[in-house]
């Protein structure tokens, strides 16, 4: 299976014609089109809509997470209703199977990595706070528990690991992600891991047991020579 990915479209009405263009190609290029998260610019119903059609018209089955501007103006589940009837399969603690491929996904929350991630103590506001952060970890977890497929890939908007972060401001590292979710991946076992959020990271990194993990930005995928929309990958 060739797998296009990509993330942070941030759709907007003035993108139509670009993304339109740049999306006509994947056909040509992979079988399934996975989006990690920040679809919509704002999280409008009205900004889904026409990314719906330009979706749609590459006629390659799509895997979506939503990401934190998706939730922005608290409409995310009418988006995921919009994309459920367009056929798009919405991953939110849940698993999707095809051709033998495993697909395991959530949006993921902040918290911070490894010795220094954010624990539950003190206030009563970090106590709900780091509990976001474990909800996600559990979603991730009973998402995961969900595969039967020996090749599994696990979509997040999050970043799972520091690696793909780098070279962002050090000052935002525990707001670009939190490594509960790598400790998932770890445990259940995964082929590559897709995520987004940071714009200015790295390609690529890996969790502590060894998987793969590609941070697939479409601002960083488009500073790459060539540009791209899109990262191809083959299992």
């Amino acid at each position: 299976m060739r797998i296009a990915a990509t993330a942070d479209l941030h759709f907007t009405a003035p993108s139509h014609n670009a993304l339109l263009d740049q999306l006509g190609r994947v056909r040509d290029s992979a079988d399934v089109l996975v989006v990690a998260g920040d679809l919509t610019g704002s999280g409008l119903p009205e900004e889904m809509t026409p990314l719906l059609n330009v979706v749609v018209r590459t006629r390659v089955p799509t895997v979506v997470v939503l990401g934190n501007h998706d939730y922005e103006s608290g409409k995310q589940g009418e988006l995921v209703q919009m994309m459920v009837q367009a056929g798009i399969k919405v991953l939110d603690g849940t698993a999707y199977e095809r051709d033998g491929i495993g697909f395991a996904g959530t949006k993921g929350f902040v918290g911070g990595f490894g010795p220094t991630v954010l624990t539950s103590f003190g206030e009563p506001e970090i106590k709900r706070f780091v509990q976001a952060s474990v909800d996600e970890a559990l979603k991730l977890e009973r998402a995961m528990a969900q595969l039967r497929t020996q090749k599994r890939i696990v979509v997040l908007h999050y970043a799972p690991v520091v690696a793909t972060i780098q070279g962002e401001p050090f000052e935002i590292f525990p707001f670009l992600g939190t490594s509960r979710l790598a400790e998932v991946v770890d445990r259940h076992g995964a082929d590559l891991v897709l995520h987004g959020h940071a714009h200015h990271g790295q390609l690529e990194g890996r969790t502590a047991g060894g998987i793969a993990v590609h941070n697939v930005a479409i601002t960083l995928l488009q500073a790459q020579n060539p540009p791209a929309t899109y990262r191809i990958f083959d299992l």
